[in-house]
């Protein structure tokens, strides 16, 4: 029956389906009252059929109803329009936990761990409300696109289990995390579920279920009567406390399995602090719940007294009247005795030791085998196979790929442990076909409809519209083996970027930092000796400004020409020329000393870098100048001006001579 388009409640306008399980259709749904999207779960019919079963279904949708917890799926309503029973629920965003799984494996310890915490949170709420789910298992657990753990169909599975094992003759959920109890049809309770939940861990944290076969009922035997292979053997990663968790989480023994999701949740708790500690209590089960005993009246106890005493004394009387009759049998017996006593000790022993323990064996090597002598050695081993297949170009067909456990030289594992082991289908050649272009829910399914594997790689393009497929990796037409991987390079469009202050920072930090968000950058340099040298003075696009990506941005750099020096050489002497000579009219006074006052002009500044008074006979001054570029270089005697020239610091050897 398919509900899509129809009203049902007059309100609950169904949209598609989501999901289909042995139970009940899901549909996506809109409340066109509330204007809000909801789930609708609606009952199979064969659900229907029994009274008995609606008037449970009722009470129990209605008390799960009644549950609020961030980790509980959120039951907005009940209801039946004719024979469609159906259940109004929060519409979740997300995978089930199964998916997850089967799509990653093994998952990461402490993501189990937090998952099982909140499965376990969940679980406490209910079960303080008297609420038994009965049915955890992954497929009934979303993880939301922000990693919240949310556990659906509380309440349902007990309506269904408790009505229709008369109606149907079955027991209704998934067998491979049933409870001992639950798969026996007896009573359970909230360690049934506890148990469900150590079966969930179980799987997380080792990609499979502890227990497997081929038909349900032997699976419900195993949970029954055998016991699991501990997880940390199928995975070393797991911490020690956290396999003691899932250990004891599915004892069969209600009264060794934690006895509340409080204490569970405890344990899971302390795990995530100290992942290897000794803290997981196993519970005694040594008598040590209350029994209902009948009392032994005084008169009772005596008659049974004396019935035993007359049995021993008929018993012992004939005995005596044998042995006295053949007394050499009575010595002979106790010599016999004698002797059997330690041999009966020993082997009883050995017997029980061997009865106790599962033998290890030998690991074969199955790689490169075919099916038939790997079955053939596995029998021999004691061993299961676990066969899968896939395709493979470097392995002939009807070989042996790979096993888990691997093989290791002189590695044991215990008999009757699965080994799964993978079977080449051989080569499977298969053309990649062309889906650049296309939009990106296209171009996958035309890729996996060829048995391929997609990789999806998001590109910013100018050109190609987003969401759609820029290029390709095989590129199209080449032959490929099944199962190998296509890239698509699927377009973003044109990435927008918002310019950042960078004035102020290194020409380094500042092309890096516009680099790292987008921008192609180009340098000029300008020189302002006011600032730093090597900082950016000017950026061509202003803070805040929004382009496309791939925008180019100019960053003005300050450069500043570093100070270089020079040699002045003034021939003093030949710049006084007569200036010395004793005038005709005053011939008694004789010029000694002049005053040489030396200036250099360096970036339009004029600065003295010589004012002395020199004797005449002193011939060359030789002066230290520094500055950037060419400078000038003035020579002034007694206050007049004698020479001006010019020396460019950037020559090989800047020196010059003043005479």
């Amino acid at each position: 029956m398919n509900l899509e388009g129809k009203l049902i409640g007059s309100r609950y306008e169904i949209l598609e389906i989501i999901g289909k399980g042995g139970m009940a259709t899901v549909y996506k749904a809109q409340d066109i009252v509330l204007k809000r999207y909801v789930a609708v779960k609606v009952l199979r019919e064969e659900f229907t059929t029994d009274e008995e079963f609606i008037r449970r279904f009722n009470t129990e949708a209605q008390s799960a109803a009644s549950l609020t917890h961030q980790n509980i799926v959120s039951i907005y309503d009940v209801g039946n329009e004719g024979n469609i029973y159906y259940i109004v629920m929060e519409l979740i965003q997300g995978k089930t936990l199964k998916q997850i799984i089967d799509e990653d494996g093994v998952l990461p310890w402490k993501w189990s761990l937090n998952i099982a915490i909140q499965i376990a949170s969940a679980l406490e709420v209910a079960h303080k409300n008297n609420i038994i789910h009965r049915d955890i298992k992954p497929h009934n657990i979303i993880i939301t696109e922000d990693g919240i753990a949310k556990v659906t169909d509380f309440g349902i599975a007990k309506a269904v289990s408790n009505s229709t094992i008369t109606a149907f003759g079955t027991t209704i959920g998934s067998v491979h995390y049933f409870s001992p109890e639950h798969a026996k049809g007896g009573y359970t309770d909230a360690k049934s579920d506890l148990y469900s939940l150590g079966i969930v861990m179980y799987e997380m944290l080792t990609g499979r279920v502890p227990f497997d076969a081929d038909t349900p009922v032997s699976i419900a035997l195993k949970h029954m009567q055998e016991k699991p292979v501990e997880p940390i053997k199928l995975n070393p990663a797991i911490p020690y406390s956290v396999n003691r968790i899932i250990m004891k989480a599915i004892e069969k023994d209600l009264n060794l399995r934690y006895q509340s999701a409080t204490e569970m949740l405890k344990d899971l708790n302390m795990a995530l602090k100290d992942p290897d500690g000794d803290f997981v209590r196993t519970n005694s089960n040594e008598m040590a719940y209350t029994q209902r005993i009948e009392t032994i009246s005084n008169k009772e106890y005596k008659e049974q007294e004396n019935r035993q005493e007359t049995k021993e004394e008929k018993k012992k009387g004939k005995i005596r009247q044998f042995f006295a009759k053949h007394p050499v049998l009575k010595v002979l017996l106790i010599i016999l005795i004698i002797i059997l006593i330690p041999v009966g000790v020993f082997f009883g022993t050995q017997a029980a030791l061997n009865a106790g323990s599962v033998k290890d064996v030998q690991l074969p090597n199955f790689v490169n085998m075919t099916r038939e002598e790997a079955e053939t050695a596995a029998t021999e081993a004691n061993v299961q196979l676990e066969v899968s297949e896939e395709f493979n170009s470097d392995v002939e067909e009807g070989k042996i790929i790979s096993q888990d456990p691997p093989y290791m030289e002189n590695y044991t594992v215990k008999e009757n442990s699965v080994v799964k082991v993978v079977v080449s289908k051989g080569e499977n050649i298969k053309i990649v076909p062309n889906v650049v272009g296309k939009e990106q829910s296209e171009a996958e399914s035309e890729i996996k409809a060829e048995e391929l594997k997609v990789e999806v790689i998001q590109e910013a393009s100018s050109r190609i519209e987003a969401g759609y497929v820029i290029r390709q990796e095989p590129e199209a037409d080449e032959e490929v083996n099944a199962g190998e991987t296509v890239k698509i390079y699927v377009s973003t469009g044109i990435k927008q970027i918002t310019m950042e202050h960078v004035i102020g920072q290194t020409e380094e930090d500042a092309k890096k930092t516009l680099t790292d968000l987008g921008f192609e950058v180009t340098v000029v340099y300008e020189e302002d000796t006011s600032k730093d040298d090597g900082v950016v003075l000017k950026q061509s696009i202003d803070v805040g400004t929004t382009v496309d990506e791939g925008t180019k941005v100019t960053l003005t750099v300050n450069k500043v020409e570093a100070l270089k020096e020079g040699t002045v050489n003034v021939n003093v002497k030949s710049l006084i020329g007569n200036t010395t000579q004793p005038d005709v009219n005053q011939v008694d006074q004789v010029v000694n000393t002049v005053n040489v006052r030396i200036t250099v002009t360096s970036e339009g500044v004029e600065e003295p870098v010589y004012d002395e008074a020199c004797s005449v006979e002193e011939t060359n001054l030789s002066i230290q100048v520094s500055g950037r570029g060419t400078i000038t270089v003035k020579v002034f005697v007694d206050g007049v001006r004698k020479d001006q020239r010019t020396l460019d610091l950037n020559s090989e050897n800047p020196v010059l001579n003043i005479d």
